[in-house]
């Protein structure tokens, strides 16, 4: 490719024209100014700044013009009222007289070579059209980290690209990127306002560049734009505006594809490369965690129209082939099958798991369409699966595609017949991710490195590190420390307290079990560690994180816990010291509460061999044909929560006249988290801005009732308040009323407060079950139902619906709520009898043993399987092993 062609030339008083809409960043606006001022390599007199304040409501327009008056660069401040970023910068693009226009967002900012980089780089290169610079990621203490989504594009170095044969390339907007303003000029390239939310200068970028001779681009690895994360954002907002979905994929894409035909006759493979990277957005929010709002029905049904328009503009070949950012493999048969009338068949079985105790492997075929006919063939013998279900991948109110999940015998070859025909066996789906990250390498630093192993040092020291390695192996298979802690259960909730169902099982087995070698473990200094320590089992006390806990760990058969976050169920420090690396214990979730909603997109990835479940609802929404788990009736039991015994136990020994509290127990919320600075730490840091938030306000005004201090008055009641335990570290900030209790969770003392409750009031926790179990009234206060219920916090509405099959009353305002406590109280502390005929139905094992049961399912997973037999002919010789 000739580089060395002479772009037409535009006299200009500016080399550069950087335009920005400003809007509410006051906060953010001064450090981007400053890295302005510190550009290098530039004349400053060269550069022409444009601010467009778009309506400000905060102080960033007084910032921009104290600016203007003391910088050396050409500043122009505007003002409008408000009209969106489109329209803020095709007023700012207007007044642009430099030969590049760029359009940083004021919130982030510029290294100080970077104008100077990209500005030599064009000199160097002047048939460049277009010059995108390389993205890093900025946290809020200003540190940088080279983890944007996209930067694998800027691995190779500087460089000139042709887009047509490099079209994965572009997946980019305006901020981080360079235009020639003759050519926005010549071609009449300008912001769309109706291409929003999100996509607005996506569509910009694209139509310029088809004004182009020729898409060159420039890829500038050198000139760092400081992007700031906001990551920590559980609900993305774009994901919450209804026109996301009905707007941009038609006055987007669509427009966007059509225009690009009838440019060139047909789509380009870098434009269809674009779309297939903003559909991948749409499939991620769609199946995330924590993922976005999901549209509602009309909203979901209307896009997923849409997106079969879309799909049918793009090549199949595109789809398969993109790599620029994540688009793991279920997104990708979604979105390259599941959009189609043509049934499809995957050509390939996946072995997903090996259970080599009880003998059987996890198989996964997918389809779409009527179901074919699958056949299972182990040894040349033709098995009937011993468990299965159909489960659905279901996106935007729509099952796309079905994947038959089976467990089968294991052995020697295992073959997967569809319609007759072989398959190939695989150990993953193709271009998916990893299940987990094993050792879990990306979420440790060097310095927890060493503090894990023991080196005091601060550059690592890598023959002492593999030496304590070496050394912590040898000591875990010694004799004494097998007798000690060989075929350990391993017990725990979270790594910092205790006081849920597997210190409640812990207790349970050392006082009816003392056969098993039972442990439990807790962080050292905590209260619950220092309660447990001066208990009657306070020598199987283990602090986690200490030399002990990782000799019992390489010595643990089954890991058994409440709680399931990564330094839980796959701790770092433990798997660094396995060979090869993965664990050798079996994993019992054994829950924190009840499911309610779905939160299959959390649950699938972890590695769990016994899933615990309480009611029958639950259980099936689990292990039932349609439920979006991975899980089987295999891996799920329905035995009731450990803590449950004690519970009926505590509720049994309290009169009426004891259950004297109105508890006030909210749960957690995503949104409420501050960016994480470690993903390895499970603590959870609350936004800075917390009393701003509805969730603050809603409840502090219940808490802050007077109507509710009158109601607890007249009845002799207390109030007491339960936050989530990552809140409670803010409850000496909350200024609560004086006849408000401050409660927590440590101690032991939780199944008490729910036994004495006369009243729970709650919003989405799964708590109510507690207090349903032992027929305590139950109100949900929901003043945020519609984000919640779209799915703005860790899952989606899933079977349980609160009107219909929840313990109580649900109210959306502070008056409703107060007036269905005093219902309650009036009633004789007991829940309404229609209330009382669902907790009947809900909770069909309330016998006391909940905790035999589970240690039964746990020895049960040390048990093989039986294994039905039928030989049949095989038309090929190759055998493929299992594991």
């Amino acid at each position: 490719m000739d580089t060395s062609r002479t772009a037409p030339a535009l006299t200009t008083a500016h080399d550069v024209s950087i335009v920005a809409a400003v809007h509410d960043v006051a906060e953010h606006l001064p450090q981007f100014l400053a890295s302005l001022d510190a550009q290098t390599g530039v004349e400053h007199s060269r550069v022409q700044v444009v601010l467009v304040d778009d309506g400000s409501s905060d102080a960033s327009l007084s910032v921009a013009r104290a600016w203007e008056q003391g910088t050396a660069f050409d500043v122009t401040v505007l003002t409008r009222l408000e009209g969106g970023r489109a329209a803020a910068r095709t007023l700012g693009l207007a007044q642009a007289t430099g030969t590049w226009v760029t359009f940083p967002d004021p919130a982030d900012v510029l290294a100080p070579d970077y104008l100077d980089r990209v500005l030599s780089f064009v000199r160097a290169h002047p048939a460049v059209e277009l010059v995108m610079t390389n993205a890093v990621l900025r946290d809020g203490d200003g540190t940088t980290r080279d983890s944007h989504p996209l930067r694998g594009r800027f691995g190779a170095g500087d460089r000139v690209l042709d887009l047509g044969g490099s079209p994965d390339v572009f997946c980019t907007g305006v901020r981080s990127t360079f235009f020639r303003r003759e050519r926005i000029e010549r071609g009449g390239v300008r912001f769309d306002p109706a291409v929003r939310p999100g996509f607005g200068s996506a569509h910009f970028a694209a139509v310029y560049l088809m004004s182009c001779p020729e898409p060159v681009a420039g890829l500038v690895a050198s000139a760092r734009y400081e992007e700031r994360d906001l990551r920590g954002r559980s609900v993305p907002a774009v994901y919450a505006d209804p026109d996301q979905y009905l707007v941009v994929p038609r006055a987007g894409y669509l427009d966007l594809l059509d225009l690009a035909r009838e440019r060139y006759g047909e789509v380009p493979e870098w434009i269809q490369a674009l779309v297939v990277h903003e559909l991948a957005g749409f499939l991620a929010a769609a199946s995330a965690a924590s993922g976005a709002p999901a549209p509602e029905e009309a909203v979901a049904r209307e896009f997923l129209e849409s997106l079969r328009d879309i799909r049918s503009r793009l090549d199949d070949h595109v789809i398969a082939g993109y790599q620029a950012s994540a688009l793991d493999g279920t997104a990708r048969q979604v979105l390259r099958w599941g959009l189609l009338d043509t049934p499809w068949r995957s050509g390939c079985a996946v072995v997903e798991k090996v259970d080599d105790a009880q003998r059987l492997v996890r198989i996964a075929t997918r389809f779409t369409g009527p179901e074919p006919a699958y056949e299972y063939v182990v040894d040349g013998v033709a098995v009937p699966p011993r468990h299965t279900k159909l489960r659905s991948l279901r996106y935007f109110g729509a099952d796309l595609v079905h994947e038959r999940i089976v467990w089968v015998p294991s052995g020697a070859a295992v073959r997967v017949r569809c319609e007759g025909t072989l398959v190939e066996i695989r150990d993953s789906w193709p271009g998916a991710a990893p299940t987990f990250v094993d050792p879990i390498t990306r979420v440790r630093t060097p310095k927890a490195r060493e503090t894990l192993l023991g080196v005091a040092t601060r550059q690592p020291r890598r023959a002492a590190v593999a030496a304590r390695r070496r050394a912590l192996r040898k000591l875990a298979a010694s004799p004494a420390v097998r007798r000690r802690y060989g075929k350990a259960w391993v017990l725990m909730d979270r790594v910092q307290n205790a006081d849920d169902n597997a210190e409640h099982l812990f207790t349970y087995l050392r006082d009816n079990r003392p056969e098993i070698n039972a442990w439990f473990t807790v962080e050292a200094g905590s209260p619950d560690y220092k309660r447990l320590r001066s208990g009657p089992h306070g020598n199987r006390v283990v602090a986690h994180g200490s030399t002990q806990w990782l000799l019992l760990m390489l010595n643990c058969k089954h890991l058994v816990s409440s709680h399931i976050d990564v330094p839980v169920h796959r701790p770092p420090a433990v798997l660094e010291l396995l060979k090869p690396g993965r664990p050798k214990w079996r994993f019992t979730f054994l829950q924190h509460g009840v499911i309610k909603d779905d939160i299959s997109a959390w649950l699938n990835p972890k590695l769990v061999d016994l899933f615990v479940t309480s009611t029958p609802g639950e259980y099936a929404s689990i292990v039932g044909d349609g439920s979006p788990y991975v899980y089987t009736d295999k891996e799920t039991v329905l035995t009731g929560l450990p803590r449950f015994d004690r519970l009926q136990r505590t509720s049994e020994a309290l009169s009426p006249q004891d259950r004297t509290l109105v508890l006030l127990a909210p749960t957690w919320r995503e949104w409420l988290q501050a960016p994480r600075t470690s993903f390895a730490d499970p603590r959870r840091q609350v936004r800075a801005d917390f009393l701003e938030t509805d969730y603050a306000k809603a409840w502090l005004g219940l808490l802050r009732s007077p109507d509710l201090a009158a109601l607890a008055a007249e009845h002799g009641l207390r109030i007491g308040f339960l936050p989530h335990p990552n809140l409670q570290p803010l409850l000496p900030t909350l200024d609560l009323p004086a006849h408000v209790e401050a409660l927590t969770f440590e101690g032991a003392g939780a199944q008490r407060l729910f036994a004495s409750a006369a009243t729970l009031v709650t919003d989405y926790s799964s708590m109510a079950f507690n207090a349903a179990y032992v027929d305590r009234p139950v109100v949900y206060f929901q003043f945020d139902r519609e984000l919640v219920a779209a799915g703005g916090h860790l899952g989606r509405a899933g079977y349980f619906d609160y009107e219909r099959d929840g313990f109580g009353p649900v109210t959306r305002t502070v008056e409703e709520t107060v007036a269905a406590v005093r219902a309650d109280v009036e009633r004789g502390r007991t829940p309404a009898p229609e209330y009382l005929q669902r907790i009947a139905s809900t909770f069909v094992l309330r016998d006391g043993r909940c905790c035999e049961r589970v240690t039964a399912a746990i020895e049960a997973l040390s048990l093989p399987a039986g294994r039905p037999a039928r030989r049949v002919d095989l038309d090929v010789a190759e055998q493929v092993p299992t594991a």
